[in-house]
């Protein structure tokens, strides 16, 4: 199957280097596919925790002329299973991450293991301020202002071997810390740590970042501090977050979705509205922007895009693939 990039796709929404833009569950996605209504209110933006800003911040080509998803909800709207399975766990539960110190050990096919302090790891790279879209497996996308490091930048200076094919990443694991890796507490029967992986060149792709913050401040706890992946052109669970380890290997990674449900999560997670999750369709989506959780659920659906949009981008990485069978 061959992805074509679409019609009303135009590469001035994703590369235009000038345009720059400076708590609690409200959906819920069900068994069958439709949407229903949570009732309880929005945390508002007071109560979360204010970040330090990020010094030094470059300005990115990649860029979209689309209106950012507001603070409420991306603080307040999240997948973080290590702190529960609803929407709004993260938030009530995560702000007690202690994220400092912050070390991410780095092993496996390259020249030598090393051991990064958050810090340190920050300090030796360019910062730059990406405006992204992130799909839900749901019906549901948002566009976020990531500050982050390009993936790219960090291999390049690890040096990988000739074995190595592909990139796997570890969540911190700390059940004291994050109450959903408790057996038992929150639905918590995933595979721990979370383990999350990509082809090197897929990592290796600069569209793909090491994301340490939102709206110009270092990121949330509730949002993957201090340091996830964001992969715009996959969907959001392949976007580790808190990463303490990354290991570069010869063979694919067993991952922790893929393994515990891999009927529904294959291992590539690309945007293709053309493959259907087994309990809802994927063809469609509701931009989450701005307003009230009200006027997020009656704004009008849009097609899904390939790749989320970015098919000009990273199609050429899947020519030869079934986008089908590996989805």
């Amino acid at each position: 199957m061959i992805i074509k990039k679409p019609d009303d796709i135009k590469t001035s929404e994703i590369t235009d280097p000038d345009l720059y833009a400076s708590r609690r569950t409200f959906m819920r996605t069900l068994a069958a596919g439709s949407v229903a209504l949570a009732t309880t209110p929005l945390i508002g933006i007071d109560e979360v925790e204010a970040s330090d800003k990020i010094p030094k911040v470059h300005k990115s080509i990649y860029t979209l002329k689309e209106a950012l998803t507001e603070k409420k909800f991306i603080y307040g709207h999240n997948n973080f299973y290590e702190f529960g399975t609803a929407k709004g766990d993260p938030v009530k539960y995560a702000k007690n991450l202690k994220t400092r110190p912050w070390t991410v050990r780095v092993e496996g096919e390259i020249k030598k293991a090393v051991s990064y302090d958050f810090d340190d790891l920050i300090r030796m790279h360019r910062l730059e301020e990406r405006i992204y879209r992130l799909r839900c497996v749901e019906a549901w996308s948002m566009v976020i202002p990531w500050v982050g490091i390009p993936l790219r930048d960090i291999i390049k200076r690890l040096q990988p071997t000739s074995r190595a094919k592909y990139v796997e990443f570890t969540t911190l694991y700390d059940p004291k810390q994050m109450p959903g890796q408790r057996p038992g507490i929150f639905g918590g029967s995933l595979p721990w740590p979370y383990v999350e992986a990509l082809r090197l060149d897929e990592a290796m792709h600069p569209l793909t970042i090491l994301a340490v913050g939102i709206y110009g401040e270092f990121m949330p706890p509730q949002n993957g501090a201090p340091i996830r992946l964001v992969v715009p052109w996959k969907y959001g669970f392949k976007s580790i977050k808190s990463i303490v380890k990354i290991r570069f290997t010869s063979t694919q990674p067993r991952t922790t979705w893929n393994q515990a449900a891999p009927r529904e999560y294959g291992f590539y997670a690309n945007v293709n509205p053309d493959v259907a999750h087994p309990r809802w369709s994927q063809a469609r989506e509701r931009r989450i922007a701005s307003g009230s959780w009200y006027e997020a659920l009656l704004r009008a659906k849009r097609k899904t895009l390939p790749f989320n949009g970015y098919a000009g981008q990273v199609a050429h990485l899947y020519t030869r693939m079934d986008l089908k069978k590996f989805f």
